[in-house]
């Protein structure tokens, strides 16, 4: 016979209650996602056998990587069996748990899972992946298919750290049809303890650039120690992450790190961006490997900057062995207007870094048309010699050309107010670049 179980539930998870193929909750820490899940599964073993006593319920536990059963759920669905007083109804051992009916909840790693292997949860009817950001593609489109007992269901919960992880991917990006997916922060638990609380308030304190993907379930957008993680972080609690407009009675200035044609080029990476007042407006960015330089000046043109104002490295003026222009020659030939930046010499990337650090205040991000630029600003960090402790400098890797083509902007800024003829081609002769 079924028990009769009253289980308190914060309205936020009240969607994931109905019948689904997919349900899925993401957010931050202490929103009571896995506590959500753990209840359910417990409840839907309770329920499975039904009042004539029918199989149990066949569930699964899912982790991408779990070397032991302290890396899995075990222990707090044994949590939530205890305070739901179904000690009796459960019999726990040491690998699994024995559910009324003879079902059963085991708890597996994807890692471990083979083509073969995987045929083994056929028939199981219940599969939750928690932590499920960590989880891969090949995993994903192992379990999908092979959870399809009739009225089966996979369930996941997670942090998200980026767009393209597998579970974010699948349930927010392509958004299947029976799918219920819900956002919850700790805002949303009706449960949220004391201790729980000082500690969002410490995060927030002493760690800001990673507090909105710890607590506040956004994307991991910082990197942690990265140069300019706090003034993402600042700039966003700051309300200069938003929509942001250009000004058509002044120019745009597009700032560039030159890359190369071909699978194995560094990046080409640029900046839109216009000064206005006290304000860095930060409109769009534009990043792309391998492609000929007409693929960028059409994305140019395509994108309103025809009548920019573009800015290069010092290598844009070197020119090339065969034809002997330069890239800075090539770019006048396409019409646009182009300013090549002097050598800043030695340290010049600390130059750069610092002088984005001193206007950081200054920044306002157009959030949709800057976020793979802001992805690369949160990851660019620090090459670190750990068994000496010593910082090597800047690494150079997928984040750096961006935040390089950011940093030229910086040194190139000059406050508007400052300018009597703002639209001047700038001097850098008294910058002491050489």
């Amino acid at each position: 016979m079924n028990l009769t179980l009253r289980i308190p539930t914060a309205e936020v998870f009240t969607p994931l209650l109905k019948p689904a193929r997919y349900k899925g909750a993401h957010g931050g820490r202490g929103s009571g996602k896995s506590h959500f899940f753990g209840e359910l599964l417990v409840e839907d073993s309770e329920r499975e056998p039904g009042e004539s006593g029918g199989a149990g319920l066949l569930a699964v536990c899912i982790r991408e990587v779990q070397k032991t059963l302290a890396d899995s759920s075990k222990r707090l669905v044994e949590k939530k069996i205890a305070e739901l007083g179904l000690g009796h109804r459960f019999k726990v051992w040491r690998d699994r748990i024995e559910t009324p009916g003879d079902g059963v909840i085991i708890f597996q790693g994807m890692t471990d899972h083979t083509a073969e292997s995987i045929k083994s949860l056929e028939g199981f009817k219940r599969a939750w992946i928690d932590e499920a950001q960590t989880l891969s593609d090949r995993s994903l489109s192992l379990l999908r298919p092979t959870i399809r007992a009739p009225g089966s269901q996979i369930w996941a919960s997670w942090n998200p750290r980026r767009r393209k992880d597998a579970i974010d991917d699948f349930l927010r990006a392509k958004k299947p049809d029976h799918a219920i997916v819900v956002q919850a922060n700790w805002r949303d638990n009706p449960f949220f303890t004391r201790e729980l609380e000082d500690e969002r308030r410490l995060e927030l304190a002493l760690y800001p650039e990673r507090y909105p993907h710890t607590w506040e379930g956004d994307y991991a957008r910082a990197f942690e120690g990265a140069y300019f993680a706090r003034l993402l972080a600042d700039a966003r609690l700051g309300g200069r992450i938003c929509r942001v407009a250009a000004d058509p009675l002044l120019p745009l200035r597009v700032f560039i790190d030159i890359g190369g044609a071909g699978a194995k080029a560094d990046a080409f990476a640029a900046w839109v961006v216009q000064w206005v007042g006290q304000e860095i407006r930060v409109l769009d960015y534009y990043e792309s490997v391998g492609q000929v330089l007409a693929f960028h000046v059409k994305w140019l043109r395509d994108h309103g900057c025809r009548d920019a104002l573009l800015y290069l490295p010092h290598d844009g003026a070197h020119a090339e062995k065969i034809t002997g222009r330069t890239y800075a020659d090539h770019l006048r030939d396409a019409g646009f207007a182009v300013e090549t930046v002097p050598n800043q010499g030695r340290g010049a990337a600390s130059i750069r870094i610092e002088n984005v650090r001193r206007l950081a205040p200054k920044y306002w991000f157009n959030e949709t048309t800057t976020e793979a630029g802001r992805d690369a600003l949160g990851f660019y960090h620090e090459k670190r010699d750990d068994a000496r402790n010593i910082g090597l400098g800047p690494e150079h890797d997928w984040s750096s050309h961006g935040a390089d083509a950011f940093g030229l902007m910086a040194c190139c800024y000059e406050e508007p107010a400052q300018s009597a003829k703002f639209n001047r081609t700038l001097s850098y002769g008294d910058r002491g670049w050489r």
